[in-house]
């Protein structure tokens, strides 16, 4: 974009020039989240979006705002070299004595300089997450059930509201780095001088100074505590999942945002049924005679059980399906289905009478009762 065609970065941000430091923070939040290319897609929202990030750039960072305020856009040009007149050759080309940039970073990790950060130490950042387990059986997995969930979380500290302060004591200002958190050091180097940002040794990089600790947590401003959270775990969870809960994690700093609880789920084995994504199988023993006549059974569902018939000469291993009685689909009112394997008893403990019964039955069978027996000694006649 050139400089002709730029609007004054405090219009973009629509702040005046003695905004401070959190106006212009609050103002980029609004303009970002309301021309985010992921939210925005109207024409021309995401070159809106880009020119929304330049000022903020520049008005977020105190030095770049200084020249920009002094010199206007020249002022915040990589190439501009207020002490060598405007645009200068040899070195000038770099930005200029004064300010190496990126290039002033490298040099400083070289010769003992902290790196360089334009980061604002008081700049709100997000809270941590957490993490818990539960355990629930398969078929509160299925149907879905709550859980009150025990962790340990960062919290302010309800004593000094997140200050550190004692109550009724004062935060003031860090004198040496004026609230910014960081100090600027310079090193001459062949000719060159090469400014490094480091953390304030006086505040310990928090832009403020405690004369007063308050006694709960010791001037941290934090404390971690024990937290209880009933957490509703969705009909349809699997085994190792994960849920997260928004905001239920340790507290930001800066009032920044909160992170999250994050619920691993443990779903018990069951003593019947097996699971395969929303599918449920499971083995059904029928006897003998139910397999050759064919019978009406009654056949355990998560659900309850349920009567089938199931056709004279079933097999083991033959499977039916129960459609609509697997595993509902998460947030959905969809279900999978079950499969039932079918395996034919063979019956122990006979009395004498039945075994006889069994015998006149097997001198009476045919070729035509048993074609799999017919068919595998066919071939090695």
């Amino acid at each position: 974009m050139a400089n002709e065609n730029k609007r004054d970065y405090y219009e973009v941000l629509g702040i005046s020039k003695d905004a401070s430091e959190a106006d212009i923070k609050r103002a980029y939040r609004k303009m970002a989240a309301k021309y985010h290319p992921d939210v925005n897609h109207e024409a021309g929202a995401e070159e809106k979006f880009k020119e929304i990030n330049e000022a903020n750039e520049v008005l977020s960072d105190a030095d770049k705002r200084a020249r920009y305020d002094q010199y206007g856009f020249a002022g915040v040009d990589p190439n501009f070299n207020p002490n060598m007149g405007g645009f200068g050759g040899g070195f000038g080309g770099f930005g200029g004595f004064g300010d190496f940039g990126d290039l002033g970073d490298i040099f400083g990790s070289f010769f003992g300089g902290a790196t360089r950060s334009r980061s604002n130490a008081n700049a709100p950042t997000r809270g941590e997450d957490v993490g818990a387990r539960v355990e629930i059986t398969f078929e509160e997995a299925a149907f879905g059930t709550e859980r009150n969930v025990t962790a340990q979380r960062i919290e302010n500290c309800d004593k000094c509201s997140g200050t550190g302060a004692e109550p009724g004591t004062q935060v003031d200002t860090c004198k040496r780095c004026n609230g910014r958190g960081t100090i600027r050091t310079q090193q001459n180097m062949m000719g060159m001088v090469v400014q490094s940002d480091s953390p304030c040794p006086e505040c310990r990089g928090r832009g403020k100074k405690i004369t007063t600790p308050c006694q709960r947590c010791k001037g941290k401003g934090k404390v971690r505590r024990s937290f209880t959270n009933n957490v509703k775990i969705p009909a349809g969870i699997d085994n190792d999942q994960t849920l997260r809960v928004r905001g239920e994690g340790c507290c930001g700093n800066n009032n920044g945002p909160a992170g999250d609880l994050l619920v691993s789920v443990r779903v018990k084995p069951h003593e019947i049924f097996t699971r395969q994504g929303q599918s449920v199988y499971c083995e059904m023993p029928i006897s003998f005679t139910q397999a050759a006549l064919g019978a009406e059974i009654e056949v355990p569902t998560i659900d309850g059980n349920v009567r089938y018939t199931i056709s004279e000469g079933t097999q083991t291993g033959t499977v039916f399906r129960l459609r609509g009685k697997g595993i509902p689909f998460v947030n959905s009112k969809s279900r999978g289905d079950q499969f039932v394997t079918v395996v034919v008893e063979t019956p122990t403990q006979l009395s004498k009478e039945q075994k006889e019964l069994l015998k006149q039955f097997e001198q009476s069978a045919t070729d035509k009762t048993h074609p799999k027996r017919k068919k595998f000694f066919d071939r090695f006649r």
